[in-house]
């Protein structure tokens, strides 16, 4: 019998969700399970060091110092290494802090907030990072594989691929390859907010003023928010065109796809997704992909006062 292929698992700043997609690959991950020995998995085994691997899955992102020292000692003893969801790819809707800093962001949760009654900052726990940041700006990744979480499927097939030493069949097409909803040409001349009105369930969002970011984004997900009445608000991080285009920025893009469905304007589309950017581009805000386009300006768009109703 051949040698199983030992797999190691470390969770960084993230939710576990991740962890739990594993799973959700029910009886597959007895498949898995022929082929793999798991040596560490803190959601399932309570293991403190780390032990040498073939294989680093490394869900989360880098925001604290205790993040950091983790994905260095998963590196030294992990042949190869995984950047396993959105967060270590591309820095997760952590991201969205990106227009704070960790006063700003600290003061929030746990003075200035509601739901809570102390009135210090913790101290003594790591400190954090000046921003939050994707995995490889700290260790080298060999395989990305994005997803808010990545789907079961993709997940099963990623895995048996690099145990089996083949090239992985994922494809690089966007969530609306797997949507069946229709764009169609309309007389709709207002953006809507998802909580507004029911929409069709067999027209394309973007046709109903709805912003969708389906066409903007990688399909890791098979399409579940837009099956279920819910428009993609681009967790699994952007599609292959955004990433490899330079001037290529997911709101224009947007704008021009529902300006050319509807009776919005263009500029008006924009605007709205400028509004709401910490929301549409929070999975991403992280990762150089967003951060380096000369047309992404967050902290300008944020500073924005609200457009009076």
């Amino acid at each position: 019998m051949a040698k199983k292929v030992t797999l190691s698992s470390e969770w960084l700043s993230g939710c576990s969700g991740c962890e739990l997609s594993v799973v959700d690959l029910h009886e597959k991950l007895l498949t898995v399970l022929e082929e793999v020995e798991i040596v560490r998995f803190p959601i399932l085994v309570d293991t403190k060091g780390y032990p040498e691997a073939d294989v680093g899955l490394i869900s989360g992102s880098l925001r604290s110092e205790h993040d950091v020292h983790c994905a260095q000692e998963m590196r030294k003893s992990c042949k190869t290494i995984i950047a396993f969801g959105t967060c270590p790819v591309y820095g997760g809707p952590q991201g969205s802090g990106y227009a704070h800093t960790n006063e700003e962001l600290l003061h929030t949760a746990f003075v200035d907030n509601p739901t809570t009654t102390t009135s210090n900052v913790p101290t003594e726990v790591p400190a954090l990072l000046s921003e939050n940041r994707p995995l490889d700006t700290e260790i080298d990744v060999d395989i990305y594989l994005p997803g808010c979480p990545p789907h079961p499927a993709y997940i099963f097939e990623g895995l048996m691929a690099l145990v089996r030493g083949r090239k992985p069949s994922i494809g690089r097409h966007n969530v609306c390859f797997n949507c069946d909803r229709e764009m169609t040409k309309s007389d709709v001349s207002e953006i809507k907010r998802a909580f507004e009105g029911t929409p069709d369930p067999k027209t394309c969002f973007l046709s109903q003023g709805y912003l969708c970011f389906g066409s903007v984004t990688l399909d890791r997900c098979l399409a579940p928010c837009p099956k279920n009445a819910v428009p993609c608000f681009s967790c699994g991080g952007p599609s292959e065109a955004i990433i490899t285009e330079p001037n290529k920025d997911v709101r224009s893009e947007v704008a021009r796809r529902m300006a050319h469905l509807t009776k919005i304007p263009h500029d008006e589309i924009v605007v709205e997704v400028e509004k709401q950017a910490k929301t549409h581009y929070a999975y991403a805000m992280a990762s150089p992909v967003f951060r380096e386009k000369p047309t992404f300006l967050l902290r300008k768009w944020v500073e924005k006062k609200p457009v009076a109703q």
